[in-house]
């Protein structure tokens, strides 16, 4: 029996079945994954030997180097892939459930911000807790693709 893995953008212009086991969860913290995902590093999985299927939607690419495209929502910006002559890995957090994903390896590790090791050493807070300061999360409505396939998106009013 095959695993299945779904996915997609943020505005769910773009979504994806990943059939398979995937176990090359990495993060990148070269200096290109930096800016591809606008973050301190890149959470990506290998999808090397499964099947992957783009299932609605087209998602644009961007040429970053000499061998490698990276693929995006031109909707919405979301960063999918990260497309290499060796295959191709999809962002971690477009997965509907990226936890079930947990990086086993870092790449790039010569671009690593010196900070990042301590980040679980910040205090954290859930987001209602800063309602003091911006009173307008507690009344947030998210426009944002729910992480599970729907027949259409937008959903029309009524369903």
């Amino acid at each position: 029996m095959s695993v299945t893995y779904t996915g997609g953008c943020q505005c769910g212009a773009v979504r994806f079945r990943v059939r398979g086991e995937l176990k090359d969860a990495s993060i990148c913290h070269c200096r290109m994954c930096q800016k591809a995902f606008g973050a301190y590093y890149a959470p990506l999985v290998s999808t090397r030997g499964a099947e992957l299927v783009w299932t609605r939607g087209e998602r644009k690419t961007f040429r970053s180097s000499n061998f490698v495209e990276r693929g995006f929502c031109g909707d919405c910006g979301t960063p999918l892939t990260y497309e290499a002559p060796d295959g191709i890995a999809v962002a971690a957090g477009a997965f509907d459930d990226p936890s079930l994903l947990p990086p086993v390896v870092q790449f790039g590790t010569e671009g690593k911000i010196d900070f990042v090791d301590g980040l679980h050493l910040l205090p954290g807070h859930r987001t209602e807790e800063d309602a003091e300061q911006a009173p307008f999360v507690l009344e947030l409505v998210s426009y944002q693709h729910p992480d599970h396939d729907t027949a259409a998106w937008p959903q029309e009013t009524g369903q």
